[in-house]
């Protein structure tokens, strides 16, 4: 029997539709087929944990001032969608630290978000990006959590270190992929480092992690991944969307997505929620099924009806009844799908 395989797929480093009726899921394009899949990969931030973090430590290079750090680097953020840019805009408010206006501020995956402010150009980016930046010895030493580095014109100027708690219910959902829903391999695909995945995976139960992937890295693993396998892919971050194309399946998580990755995406589920997504499985699951009994269903009694008929056992009048009836039988077994699930979730 077939199995599911999966990934959980970010500028810091550290498959399936809905009902129209579920409130927290927003319908896209995808019927997932029948009650097996291959590989489940996902990303971490913001999928596994809260999404949530908070700014734990500024760690500033000689010359720089904290406040000085965190005013330019709040004044980016306002414009990013990553879980980690409402931790600077906290942090910045509880300091009394007004963000300024920047100008010609980008966002591209894999390299950061950057812009002016002040006439100074400011990076924001991850570690791995810098491997070949001359200040790349002055960084502090790497420690579990996540984090970014802050560029100012082009030198060095801050650490900032996050805290994220993982999701209570992150373990028991990626436990029960396999006995409910057949799961042959969960991934934990991130752009985070090593040491944070590896905790992660830890304590979720995941055996197998890829860390420190770009956007082009993810995009081939699971490209590559799906030629063997049907995958579902749920992720909520900018990096994410190559990947998210490349699936048999998708899964944007949470209403903070940015269109992009919403656009990406198989489906969105509005709540930042590991509950709704195996809520949107169990629903896909139910669809199909109720889809291929009217369809196929229909079929075989049509099939019969014509055998009947060409026997000389059927006159074409009732003929023609029986094929409405056939048909209407087929149309209101459809609208089962309408119908309140009685349970929709297992774990």
């Amino acid at each position: 029997m077939e199995a599911l395989r999966g990934f959980w797929g970010d500028r810091y480093r550290d498959p399936l539709s809905a009902s129209d009726r579920d409130p927290g899921c927003h319908h896209r394009r995808y019927l997932t087929r029948g009650k097996t899949r291959h590989c489940d990969p996902a990303d971490k931030t913001g999928t596994l944990t809260y999404g949530r973090p908070s700014l734990s430590d500024i760690l500033c290079a000689p010359g720089f001032r904290e406040t000085d750090v965190l005013f330019y680097a709040a004044g980016l953020e306002q414009y990013s969608r990553h879980p980690l840019a409402q931790a600077v805009l906290q942090a910045a408010l509880s300091r009394e630290v007004k963000a300024p206006i920047p100008t010609d501020v980008a966002e591209r995956p894999g390299e950061g978000l950057s812009g002016t402010i002040d006439g100074r150009h400011v990076l924001i980016t991850g570690r791995n990006s810098l491997q070949k930046h001359r200040d790349l010895n002055r960084l502090p030493p790497i420690e579990a959590g996540l984090e970014c580095v802050v560029l100012i014109e082009g030198r060095f100027a801050a650490l900032f270190r996050f805290h994220d708690e993982p999701r209570p219910d992150s373990s028991s959902f990626i436990r029960h992929l396999g006995p409910s829903h057949q799961a042959k391999e969960v991934i934990l695909l991130s752009g985070d480092r090593q040491r944070e995945v590896e905790h992660m995976a830890r304590f979720v139960g995941i055996e197998q992690i890829h860390a420190g992937k770009t956007p082009e890295e993810k995009l081939k693993l699971v490209q590559e991944t799906s030629v063997h396998a049907r995958t579902l892919f749920v992720g909520d971050g900018i990096n994410d969307a190559p990947a998210m194309l490349a699936a048999t399946a998708s899964v944007a998580l949470g209403g903070q997505s940015s269109d992009v990755v919403s656009e990406a995406a198989d489906a969105v589920v509005l709540d930042s929620s590991l509950r709704r997504v195996d809520e949107l499985i169990h629903i896909a699951r139910r669809t199909y099924s109720i889809a291929m009994q009217s369809a196929i269903g229909g079929m075989l009694l049509s099939v019969l009806g014509m055998g009947l008929a060409a026997a000389g056992y059927l006159p074409p009048l009732f003929g023609a009844i029986a094929q409405e009836v056939i048909d209407l039988a087929a149309v209101v077994n459809a609208l089962r799908v309408t119908l309140p699930m009685k349970q929709m979730s297992d774990f």
